[in-house]
């Protein structure tokens, strides 16, 4: 069985990269050289090729197993390898084998340092942080701003008051600069995730409507909400590994909570895209098989991961520069 050489491999922007794989009841391995994963159909074993290059996440549900050959594959291709629940949620690890010290580590931290040494140089410094917490914020709105009015959403069933929106959004980007500190920060994000939240359910005439969070909603809309941000939260957690931030170094989710800059970067996305596709998918009666794909359809599209990206970098960057 040939190797996987890193000379075999052309190498492609993770940001640009097409695939995102959630695979279940299968075996990963590689096969003639090339990473595949296997099912059974029948007495017949079917080889199904994974295109490496052009692949920034595997993840692997219920009934996977994977050899370190593939593992090893994957990882010279700089594939993250997430272990994950049915449905692709919830995400339980995410790892990558570290070729130069050849052990399996979670988000190896083997990773470029450039955008770390700028995130630090402002992360210890409150107000530093609350400033870079703040952009994020703007930014959010303005990807709401943006995707909202979009004609692919009205063709979903999704369809807002723009200018009763545009006049909520514009209060909020005059708020946020103004909040004092972080627990004022999140209790604004707190007031206008309610109010998206009410022009979602008007949007789509979809009545009673209260979020609940972890599971433990029965309504579709808040089962989709709580799977399609999983999905976002992959996003996060694949840009930050690019990026080589920790995902302990937050700037709104707090400094103590785990994974809490994956939610602040899943947080550039979710009301964006998120939110209305889930409304939409639960008025139609769609299944989760049917909304995944098309959340994962809406993340292509509107290149949600380069905008997770260029938003960290841009903050990493200018934040860092101007202490």
């Amino acid at each position: 069985m040939r190797d996987i050489s890193s000379s075999d491999l052309k190498t492609i922007l993770h940001s640009k990269r097409a695939n995102i794989y959630y695979l279940e009841h299968c075996r990963v391995l590689v096969n003639g050289g090339r990473v595949e994963y296997l099912t059974d159909a029948g007495n017949d074993s079917l080889y199904w090729n994974i295109p490496i290059a052009n692949t920034t996440t595997v993840l692997l549900g219920t009934g996977t197993s994977i050899t370190q050959a593939a593992m090893r594959g994957l990882a010279k291709a700089g594939v993250l390898v997430g272990f994950c629940g049915g449905g692709g949620t919830p995400l339980f690890s995410a790892n990558e084998f570290d070729l130069e010290v050849s052990w399996f580590s979670p988000q190896c931290e083997y990773r470029p340092t450039e955008y770390l040494q700028a995130w630090v140089q402002f992360w210890f410094d409150d107000m530093q942080r609350l400033k870079a917490a703040k952009i994020l914020q703007l930014k959010r709105l303005d990807f709401i701003r943006f995707q909202w009015g979009k004609k692919d959403l009205r063709d979903e069933g999704f369809l807002v008051d723009t200018a009763e929106l545009k006049s909520l959004l514009d209060k909020f980007s005059l708020d946020i600069p103004l909040a004092q500190d972080t627990m004022q920060l999140l209790t604004m994000e707190a007031r206008l995730s309610k109010l998206l939240f009410k022009f979602a359910v008007k949007a789509v005439n979809y009545g009673d409507f209260t979020r609940t969070k972890r599971g433990q909603g029965t309504d579709p809309a808040n089962r989709f909400l709580d799977h399609g941000n999983y999905l976002a939260y992959g996003l996060g957690a694949t840009a930050t590994w690019v990026l080589g931030l920790p995902h302990g170094l937050a700037v709104l989710h707090g400094k103590t909570r785990r994974g809490g800059l994956v939610f602040d970067a899943a947080d550039l996305i979710k009301d964006a895209l998120v939110l209305p596709l889930s409304f939409a998918a639960a008025v139609r009666g769609d299944d989760e098989s049917d909304f995944r794909q098309a959340c994962i359809r809406s993340f292509t599209k509107h290149e949600a991961l380069d905008f997770i990206i260029d938003s960290l970098k841009e903050i990493a960057l200018t934040t860092g520069e101007s202490k």
